[in-house]
């Protein structure tokens, strides 16, 4: 994927907040928990970490606030990074056909599978993607304290996830061997590369464009064909 720079997603983090904000802080599975955004590159290491939205709000409305802040994520025209159907499929960001499932047991029949483009593409998109994935999984699995929530103030706890993250970059910099990215991830522990120059104009909004969709279809019918 010619252009791909890496990819993102988010991720709870649970979190002890007063009683009075725990509904701003509830999840749609009923836990309390921060809403984390993470974009990490082909190297598993975190470029850009956003902690401290409620885990009510969506990941799409976290990731237009990071890419409107004046130290946000950057994204220059041309690149892009790969993300879930939860975000709208718009330049910077490359998110899977909705609606289009991939049976891996079709996948078995090489020539049923090859009719489908969209099935096509969606798969690759997902064995990509999932860079982000393991990248969560690494991260919990190597620091406890994001395993379960602690008990300071949440804004502290919003800096520690940061923390904890530029610590996650300084092993994968300067370890041979990072250790725990070959250790088995217990299911408590599933979700959670280069830098852009600020001087390089980069995408600043989220909306749905016809050319995107375009460009996506190009993508695929040219992976498909290949």
């Amino acid at each position: 994927m010619k252009g791909c720079v890496g990819a993102l997603d988010g991720t709870y983090i649970e979190v002890t907040v007063p009683e009075s904000d725990k509904p701003r802080y509830r999840t749609r599975k009923g836990h309390i928990a921060t809403n984390v955004l993470g974009v990490c590159t082909r190297e598993l290491k975190l470029v850009y970490v956003l902690s401290g939205w409620e885990g009510s709000a969506t990941d799409s409305r976290v990731l237009r606030d990071a890419i409107t802040r004046h130290n946000g994520l950057k994204i220059p025209f041309g690149n892009y990074y790969l993300a879930d159907a939860g975000y709208t499929n718009d330049q910077g960001f490359l998110a899977p056909y909705r609606g289009t499932r991939y049976p891996l047991q079709e996948w078995e029949d090489f020539d049923r599978a090859l009719r489908n483009h969209k099935k096509y593409f969606n798969m690759k998109h997902s064995q990509a993607r999932n860079i982000i994935e393991r990248c969560f999984g690494l991260l919990k699995k190597r620091w406890a304290i994001l395993r379960s929530p602690s008990f300071y103030p949440i804004r502290f706890q919003g800096r520690m996830i940061i923390a904890c993250a530029l610590l996650h970059n300084f092993i994968r910099m300067y370890m041979d061997v990072d250790h725990e990215e070959y250790t088995p991830i217990t299911l408590d522990e599933l979700p959670i590369g280069e830098d852009i120059p600020d001087e390089l104009e980069s995408i600043d909004v989220v909306e749905a464009s016809d050319e995107w969709s375009q460009w996506r279809d190009d993508l695929a019918g040219e992976m498909f064909d290949t």
